[in-house]
C-alpha cells in the first residue's frame, strides 16, 4: 500500500509550498490511519526535503513516479522512499531508499547491528543498508508482478544529518557485507547519492512501475512448517527484519561468546538469559527456528523447546518426509519436560518457543520448575514469551518467573524494548486487526482498529454456512481449519470412530474435536474436525473459522466472559474450576485473541452469543452473513 504518490515535479512542488508532511498525513488518514506520531510528521519535513535536494537534477525527468511511505505487503513494515523510471538502457528499476535522521551511532559486536538514539532513547537497531536491503528482498519475495516484470529494485540507505566526523561508526568494515547490498550515503554525499539513482532511475517508465507494484500479485506468505527442512538445510526462507534481525544476532553472538570462554581456562563459565517478547505473528517462532538451524549448522549444541505437542508433531513429520531419522529429529526438537534430570550446561544454546506455555513439574513425582530446568540445561537460555498467550491455570511462564530463576543461576539476563518483536506478519501484516481483537477482548486499548481489507474478516449467523465457505479455502492447498474455545465437551472420546458429535450447534452443525489426530494443522482428512487451542497454538493457517462459544458474550455494553460455560471434560485448562475470577477471566480471553490471530489471510467468525456478533459487526463496520 502506497500512502503517498507523486511525480518528481509534484513532490518538489509539494516541497516548496512547505505542505509535503501535511499531505502525506492527509494520504494516511484517507486509507483510514490515524497514528498521531509527532515525531514521524516532522521527520516527513525534514528527510523528504533533504531527498527533494537529492532530485534536483535535470537528468532526472519531472515525471518519473515517485511514493513515501509504502507498506511492504503481509507485513506492518513500510519502506521510506521510492523512486521509479528507466534508466539508460531501458531497464525498469526502483530505488528504495531507507532514510535516517541520525547524527551519530554506535559499533556492536553484532553483524548488521548498530546503536542510535531513536524514539527518544538509544537503542539497538538494525544497520540501516541491512533494513534498505532486508525491505528490498521482502518486496520481491512477496509480490509476483516485481519477478514477472523484472523490476529490479535498489536498496539504499540516506543518512542525511549524519556527521562526516562519526563515518567510521557507520561505515566501518564490520558491516561490509550490508553497505555492499545496499550502498550508504551520509550528509556530505549528496553528489554521490544522486548518481546512484541517476544510474537507474532518468526517466519515466512505460509500465507505470508503482501502480503495478502496488496492485501486483501476492505471494502467498511462507508458513513456517512448509520451510523447515529448506531451513535445516542451511537456507534462509525468511528474512529477518529490525528487531528480528537484533534478536537473532544478539543470540547468535552471546552463544559463540559462552562456549569460547567455556573454553578458556582462564574464564568462567557464564551463563545467559534473553527474554524475547512478542505478540501474535512477529515472528516469534520464525527466530527460534531459524536460530536452531543456524547454530546446529555451525556446529553448536542446541535444542528447540516448546510445551505445544502439535507444532512438534508437525515439524518431525515435515522432516520425516524428506527422510531424515527419527533419532536425528528427536535429537533437535524437545518437550519442555524433557530437562528435568539434565546436567549443568547440557547444551550450548536452549530455544525455548512459547515460553509463556511452561508449567511447574515437568513429571509427576519429578522436577522442580521448568523455567529453573531449562536455564540449568545451557549455556545461553532464550525464551520467546507473550504473557496474554497463557491460557490454562497451569501456565507459568512470566518474566518474573525466568528473572527468578535467572537470578537463582548467576545468568545475565538481556531483555528490553531492543529485543521486543513488533512487526506483524499474521492477518495480512495488519496492526488495526489485532489492535481490533486487543479492543474487543478488552486487552489494552488501541486507538487504530482500521485495517487493510486484503486480510479478510467474515461474520456468520449459521456455522454451517462458515464451514462450507471455509471449506472451498481449503481446496486451494489445505491450509484452512476450524477452531473452538473449551465449551464443548469430549464426547467422542471413548468412541472416536462412532457417530457422536461433540459440537452440535444450529443450522445442523455437527462437528468432532480433533483430539485423537496429533498432526490437525497438516491431515487433510482433519478439515471436517474442529481444533482447539492445544493443536494449533505456535502453528498458523490460510484461513480459520473460529467458533466462539457461550463463555465470551456481550452483555449490558460489555464483553464478558463465564468460565461455568466451560466443558466438564477440559482437563487441561483449569478455567472451570479456577478460583480466582480474575485469572480465569483472562485466560478466556487470552484463548480467544490466541485463536483469532491464527490465520495469515483470513478468519470466519462464528458467535453462539448473538449480541457479541452483532457487537462485532458494529465494531468492524461489516454485514453478519445469514
Amino acid at each position: 500500500m502506497i500512502i503517498y504518490e507523486n511525480t518528481k515535479g509534484g513532490f518538489v512542488n509539494d516541497i516548496r509550498h512547505g505542505n509535503i508532511a501535511a499531505k502525506v498525513q492527509a494520504a494516511f488518514e484517507k486509507r483510514n490511519i490515524f497514528h498521531h506520531n509527532e515525531s514521524e510528521y516532522k521527520s516527513w519535513g525534514n528527510s523528504l526535503m533533504y531527498m527533494r535536494n537529492v532530485l534536483d537534477d535535470e537528468d532526472i525527468a519531472d515525471d518519473v513516479q515517485l511514493a513515501v511511505e509504502y507498506q511492504i505487503p503481509l507485513t506492518s513494515k513500510r519502506v521510506d522512499f521510492l523512486i521509479a523510471g528507466e534508466d539508460g538502457f531501458g531497464s525498469s528499476n526502483v530505488v528504495v531508499v531507507e532514510l535516517k535522521q541520525w547524527e551519530d551511532s554506535g559499533i556492536t559486536s553484532r553483524a548488521d547491528v548498530v546503536t542510535a538514539f531513536t524514539g527518544g532513547a538509544t537503542r539497538t537497531v538494525c544497520h540501516p543498508c541491512y533494513q534498505a536491503y532486508s525491505y528490498a528482498k521482502i518486496i520481491e519475495n512477496f509480490n509476483e508482478t516485481v519477478r514477472e516484470l523484472d523490476i529490479h529494485l535498489k536498496p539504499c540507505a540516506f543518512l542525511h544529518n549524519y556527521r562526516e566526523v562519526n563515518r567510521e561508526h557507520i561505515d566501518n568494515p564490520l558491516y561490509k557485507d550490508a553497505i555492499t547490498s545496499a550502498p550508504l550515503f551520509l550528509a556530505e554525499d549528496v553528489d554521490k547519492l544522486r548518481t546512484f539513482i541517476k544510474s537507474f532511475v532518468k526517466k519515466k517508465d512505460g509500465l507505470d512501475l508503482l501502480m503495478k507494484i502496488e496492485q501486483g500479485k501476492l505471494k502467498p506468505a511462507k508458513a513456517l512448517q512448509d520451510t523447515l527442512t529448506s531451513m535445516i538445510k542451511g537456507n534462509h526462507e525468511f528474512y529477518l527484519i529490525d528487531e528480528q534481525k537484533v534478536a537473532y544476532e544478539t543470540v547468535k553472538k552471546l552463544v559463540e561468546r559462552a562456549v569460547r570462554d567455556a573454553n578458556n581456562p582462564t574464564k568462567g563459565e557464564d551463563k545467559y538469559v534473553v527474554i524475547v517478547s512478542g505478540g501474535p505473528g512477529t515472528g516469534k517462532s520464525v527466530v527460534a527456528i531459524q536460530l536452531l538451524c543456524d547454530l546446529i549448522n555451525k556446529g553448536f549444541s542446541a535444542n528447540y523447546v516448546t510445551k505445544n505437542a502439535a507444532p512438534r508433531n508437525v515439524y518431525f513429520e515435515k522432516l520425516k518426509q524428506e527422510k531424515y531419522k527419527q533419532s536425528y529429529i528427536k535429537s533437535l526438537f524437545k518437550a519442555s519436560d524433557f530437562f528435568w534430570d539434565k546436567p549443568k550446561n547440557l547444551l550450548d544454546c536452549v530455544i525455548v518457543d512459547e515460553a509463556h506455555r511452561l508449567k511447574k513439574k515437568s513429571q509427576i513425582f519429578h522436577g522442580e520448575n521448568q523455567v529453573k530446568e531449562l536455564i540449568n540445561a545451557a549455556r545461553v537460555s532464550v525464551f520467546f514469551i507473550d504473557e496474554d498467550q497463557q491460557i490454562t491455570t497451569k501456565d507459568i511462564g512470566t518474566k518474573d518467573e525466568i528473572r527468578k530463576w535467572a537470578k537463582f543461576h548467576n545468568a545475565a539476563v538481556l531483555e528490553g524494548k531492543d529485543l521486543d518483536l513488533v512487526s506483524q506478519f499474521r492477518c495480512n501484516g495488519s496492526d488495526g486487526y489485532l489492535n481490533f481483537l486487543n479492543n474487543l477482548l478488552g486487552i489494552g486499548e488501541n486507538a487504530n482498529t482500521e485495517f487493510d481489507y486484503d486480510y479478510e474478516i467474515r461474520l456468520f449467523n449459521s456455522p454451517s454456512k462458515m464451514r462450507e465457505d471455509l471449506r472451498e479455502k481449503n481446496k486451494i492447498n489445505n491450509k484452512a481449519r476450524m477452531i473452538a474455545g473449551y465449551c464443548y465437551e469430549w464426547e467422542s472420546e471413548k468412541n472416536p470412530y462412532g457417530f457422536v458429535s461433540d459440537i452440535n450447534l444450529e443450522d445442523d452443525f455437527r462437528a468432532k474435536w480433533n483430539f485423537e489426530n496429533t498432526l490437525f494443522a497438516i491431515d487433510p482428512d482433519s478439515f471436517d474436525q474442529v481444533g482447539c487451542i492445544h493443536t494449533t497454538q505456535g502453528l498458523e493457517f490460510d484461513y480459520c473459522g473460529i467458533i466462539i462459544g457461550k463463555d465470551l458474550r456481550f452483555e449490558n455494553g460489555k464483553v464478558i466472559t463465564d468460565q461455568t460455560q466451560e466443558a466438564k471434560s477440559d482437563k487441561t485448562s483449569g478455567i472451570r474450576a479456577c478460583k480466582n475470577k480474575a485469572l480465569a477471566d483472562k485466560l478466556i480471553r487470552n484463548t480467544y485473541k490466541t485463536l483469532l490471530s491464527r490465520g495469515q489471510k483470513g478468519c470466519y467468525i462464528y458467535c453462539e452469543d448473538k449480541p457479541l456478533l452483532e457487537h462485532m459487526s458494529k465494531m468492524l463496520k461489516i454485514e453478519i452473513e445469514k
